[in-house]
């Protein structure tokens, strides 16, 4: 017996040859090569061996333009530094705004649906979306934008912000863009480091039923940015900073014709910031070539998203999830952006707002559904979720406990549970319309992306804890960073510990047949005497307990080799007693092991996330080694500002007695 056959089945696909786009891209490789793809397994193993008849096909299948003959897919297989699509000059906004031949203007179905905490539901239809993008891009031509220029906003998830991405990349200018709930010095942390041109912004927003004023930090950020030329304001909430330009003026009386300046595969795209919680974020830069080829694919292929489908995925502007979320137009589907507050006033509001605007395919985090099955929700009873086909959540592991309450109160959806990054702007491995979803696993490898786990020797293994690696190029991994002419941080990175080989710095477990689970970061990784334990499996025993509402571990290694200390933090509303720290300490050595018990249970006040519900793990453990909270974290990257006090506290106590 193989080891998914060991595993609970939840959902079989039936007829994805013919119901499913990645079944009608099978049958249409199969007949123009003759290469036999009659399942998912060998049209992945093509996809990672073949790369050049691969992502070949890509281009050819999504009728991708260019303006001039491009080359082979790829020239240079090195990594870092593989060359993709060599002489094609191309343009990514071209391809969300105009159809494949060039020759038909979108139609009036809706593109976007903007859902707001601030002000009422907006829509915009392709056309109109469409006309919207040449204005703003007539604008920033007349602010004096053009290829190269660095475009920046302190945007939330509104249709403006989208048209401001467009018009920018239609420019072959480059984008950058943060969550206004960032502060002024996490914003000039990240757009100092590319000096840009104009900054779009807002002045106020709301989340929930706070009214949030960010006028003092809009003011701090362009006198931290000397080299902002142009500021442009989006009426929102608050007053406009002085001498701004409104959004409405910008591009007011020009011609408005949407145009595109085609650029080379490798010119880049938009710049996107890692978390930030270890020194100044990575400026990763991303191409118009690598993004438009790899999200035709992923959200084709993966997502099985066409012109029928409508997206809602809550994301903020400053996660990779945003750009993605952007380019499901690519393949036609509508989406929905969400402004405010994921879960106001309680756990029902993204569930009732999928009803509201006939999602077919809905994303969310793990946190939120595993909070609606404690809070006992009933989505498909409550709402009218009929459209619903699938649901698809990423950010962080979900147990297999969420795995069965989604099919228990939906039915039969897709399951897509992914794990990808900011790094590559994609998913690494996920589910898809040809696999099984069993409860606890990730179906297997995204096409195109030939992950493995490595142990430490860099040798493969199959059913144990190893670093996630990618053994061959993408396009969409970075064109580089920003600053980083020669590439020394990019390598420090990815390639630090295995030549030629991307390590993507997640701990990782495949199955024979190639599913498998994510068990957290490795960098974060427990590791108990060289015993390694992934930090979901304390989550999915110790968050399974009705006392506990939260719950973080870390392990403070051993400076002599010995097991070193583990520690577990938990949030516990009615207080953590000696009888509830017996019971956790029960409950972790029955489901799994001895070895599981912590050293303390300490009790905190929230555990730390950033704005999209991660654990902060790795900011924790730093903190309890030593290291100031500004050195690790930014207040303003927190979902709770206050949440590694606690940790902070804990040191100085230690250190104290000590």
């Amino acid at each position: 017996m193989s080891e998914t056959e060991a595993l609970e089945v939840l959902w079989t696909p039936t007829d994805w040859r013919t119901n499913s786009r990645v079944g009608e891209f099978a049958r249409w490789v199969e007949t123009r090569t003759g290469t036999d793809l009659s399942d998912y397994d060998a049209l992945w193993k093509w996809s990672v061996t073949d790369l050049d008849g691969f992502w070949s096909s890509i281009w050819d299948y999504f009728g991708v333009q260019s303006s001039t003959a491009r080359g082979a897919a790829i020239a240079d297989r090195s990594m870092p530094g593989a060359q993709w699509f060599p002489g094609a000059r191309i343009n990514y906004a071209r391809h969300l705004l105009e159809d494949a031949d060039l020759t038909r203007r979108l139609d009036s179905r809706v593109a976007v649906v903007g859902e707001s905490q601030t002000r009422a539901r907006t829509e915009l239809t392709f056309q109109q979306l469409r006309t919207e993008v040449g204005r703003v891009r007539a604008g920033l031509r007349e602010l004096g934008v053009g290829r190269g220029d660095r475009v920046v906003a302190y945007l939330p998830n509104i249709p403006e912000t989208l048209i401001a991405y467009l018009a920018t990349t239609s420019l072959g200018a480059i984008w950058a863009s943060c969550a206004p709930e960032f502060g002024a010095r996490s914003v000039i942390d990240r757009f100092g480091q590319i000096d840009p041109k104009v900054l779009f912004t807002v002045t106020g927003y709301t989340y929930g039923d706070k009214h949030v004023d960010r006028e003092s930090e809009v003011a701090a950020i362009t006198t931290g940015l000397p080299s902002v030329q142009s500021v442009v304001h989006v009426s929102y909430l608050g007053m406009a900073p002085p001498g701004s330009l409104d959004w409405n003026d910008l591009g007011a009386g020009l011609d408005c014709e949407p145009a595109y300046d085609d650029v080379p595969f490798d010119h880049p795209l938009c710049v996107l910031f890692s978390s930030g919680t270890t020194g100044q974020p990575k400026a990763i830069v991303h191409g118009h070539g690598g993004i438009l080829l790899e999200h035709l694919k992923n959200h084709a292929l993966s997502w099985d998203l066409g012109e029928e489908d409508r997206l809602q995925w809550f994301s903020t502007t400053a996660w990779m999830m945003w750009n993605a979320m952007a380019s499901a137009l690519l393949v036609r589907c509508s989406i929905v952006m969400i402004d405010g507050h994921p879960a106001w006033p309680d756990a029902n509001y993204q569930w009732n707002l999928a009803a509201s605007t006939s999602a077919t395919v809905l994303g969310m985090s793990p946190g939120l559904v595993m909070e609606s099955r404690k809070q006992g929700i009933r989505p498909a009873r409550d709402f009218d979720l009929a459209n619903l086909r699938e649901l698809a959540c990423a950010g962080s592991p979900l147990p297999a406990e969420g795995y069965r309450w989604i099919y228990a109160e939906l039915g039969d959806v897709l399951l897509n549970v992914g794990s990808g990054g900011t790094d590559v702007c994609s998913g690494i491995v996920q589910g898809c319309p040809a696999l099984p979803v069993w409860a606890g696993e990730i179906s297997g490898r995204c096409l195109g992306v030939a992950a493995d786990a490595f142990d430490d020797n860099g040798t493969p293994v199959v059913g144990e804890l190893g670093e996630l690696v990618i053994t061959e190029p993408m396009p969409s991994m970075p064109v580089g960073f920003w600053n980083d002419a020669d590439d020394t941080r990019l390598r420090g990175t990815y390639f630090d510990q295995f030549p030629e080989v991307w390590r993507h710095g997640d701990w990782i477990r495949f199955t024979a047949d190639g599913s498998c689970a994510i068990t957290g970061r490795s960098d974060a990784t427990l590791n108990r005497g060289g015993v390694r334990l992934g930090t979901s499996d304390f989550y999915n025993v110790v968050e399974e307990l009705p006392r506990v509402a939260d719950s973080l571990v870390v392990h403070l290694e051993d400076a002599e080799g010995g097991n070193g200390e583990l520690l577990l933090f938990v949030v516990a509303p009615d207080g953590l007693s000696d009888d509830l720290r017996h019971e956790i300490r029960s409950a972790l050595r029955t489901a799994l092991s001895p070895r599981h018990l912590p050293d303390a249970i300490i009790e905190v006040r929230a555990v730390p996330r950033n704005r999209t519900g991660k654990k902060l793990e790795l900011p924790a453990k730093r903190i309890l080694q030593g290291r100031s909270l500004d050195e690790v974290a930014s207040r303003e990257t927190l979902a709770d500002p206050t949440s590694l006090d606690a940790f902070v506290a804990l040191f100085a106590e230690r250190a104290h007695s000590a």
